[in-house]
């Protein structure tokens, strides 16, 4: 019950904090919202003027013209429209002020202020998104590859580790948040956020749905229905919610918390009553992963306009990724090697 109690308060915890950060001025710099609405006027910032506010002003862009004239989709991707121009500039030149007169740094729109990179809008997340993002790849690959042609299989071909299939759609998932997690932070747009947040609560849904099935030894398919249900009901109803009725972060950000609360805590309490062999890496993973959490719901302000703590909290969670993937491996090892002694 100890362990229960300690994982319980730091669940609230992280609700606490979500709601307390969560509870910022963020957009309340009347400086700031004075030179947005003037750069979109006029197109300038002193005397810095942007060519789609020029475009904008004459009710003609070049994106609206015939196809011959637009740039390339790989070029049109890294432009930015006349409102996102001015903030971004209107941000940069209120925070270097408030850095001379020794202010600290708040948030823009949600977001701290981040410095672009090739067009890139948070060059050290989509890098380290990309990174996570090829570390699954490589995971499932070689979880593949050791269950078809490593171990031994079935006389109909199918493995005798009963969870290869969930596993397979766990990593399909979790390739697909990370894939829209490089792009939205590429690209900050109302489509590409709205598929971030889907794509995640996906993700981590299916991850508590494969904690339970699991942990409980949950191997008939009627048993892993009755299981799944509820499970998947809920999480599609919180996507559709988020897609069709309001995008609510601080609903989200308390949807997301338990999800994963609880799945960790599922977990941690399987590591430590079960014998598993590889169980010190499951307690690597649930701790790192408790370490990783604080830093996204602290979420400081960023280093040099680069890094902050969501990117940090990405930067952690790629060797978590390696040696979480190293312990699936490990379990289908296990498994297949009970059965296969079972049989005998």
């Amino acid at each position: 019950m100890g362990l229960f109690h300690r994982l319980m308060c730091y669940s609230a915890l992280l609700l606490f904090l979500g709601r307390t950060l969560g509870a910022t001025s963020e957009d309340a710099d009347p400086i700031y919202k004075t030179c947005v609405e003037k750069c979109e006027k006029t197109g300038c910032i002193e005397d810095q003027c942007f060519n789609d506010c020029n475009f904008a002003s004459n009710k003609k862009k070049l994106s609206e013209g015939p196809w011959y004239l637009q740039d390339p989709f790989y070029l049109q991707w890294k432009e930015w429209d006349c409102r996102g121009d001015c903030r971004y500039h209107c941000m940069l030149s209120r925070e270097e002020v408030r850095l001379r007169t020794g202010e600290k740094p708040i948030k823009y729109h949600g977001k701290w202020p981040l410095r672009r990179l090739f067009g890139i809008q948070e060059p050290a997340a989509v890098a380290l998104s990309t990174l996570n993002l090829t570390l699954i790849f490589h995971g499932w690959v070689s979880f593949f590859i050791l269950v078809y042609y490593k171990l031994p299989v079935r006389s109909n071909g199918k493995t005798y580790y009963e969870y290869t299939g969930l596993w397979h759609l766990y990593g399909i998932l979790s390739m697909n948040s990370w894939f829209w997690s490089a792009v939205f932070h590429a690209r900050d747009v109302d489509l590409t956020e709205r598929l971030y947040y889907s794509s995640a609560v996906a993700f981590l849904g299916f991850g508590l749905l494969m904690a339970i099935t699991r942990t409980l030894n949950v191997r008939t398919e009627a048993t892993r229905v009755m299981v799944a249900a509820p499970l998947i009901a809920f999480v599609t109803t919180h996507i559709l919610f988020l897609n069709v009725v309001e995008l609510n972060y601080g609903l989200n950000r308390v949807v997301v918390s338990i999800i994963t609360t609880a799945t960790l805590l599922i977990w941690a309490i399987w590591a430590g009553v079960s014998r598993h062999p590889s169980r010190w890496k499951l307690w690597v993973v649930v701790v790192g992963s408790a370490l990783a959490i604080l830093l996204e719901i602290t979420n400081f302000p960023p280093y040099k306009g680069l890094v902050d703590g969501h990117a940090l909290w990405q930067a952690i969670t790629a060797p978590l990724t390696y040696i979480w993937w190293s312990f699936i491996r490990d379990d289908a090892v296990f498994t297949t090697s009970a059965l296969i002694k079972k049989a005998r």
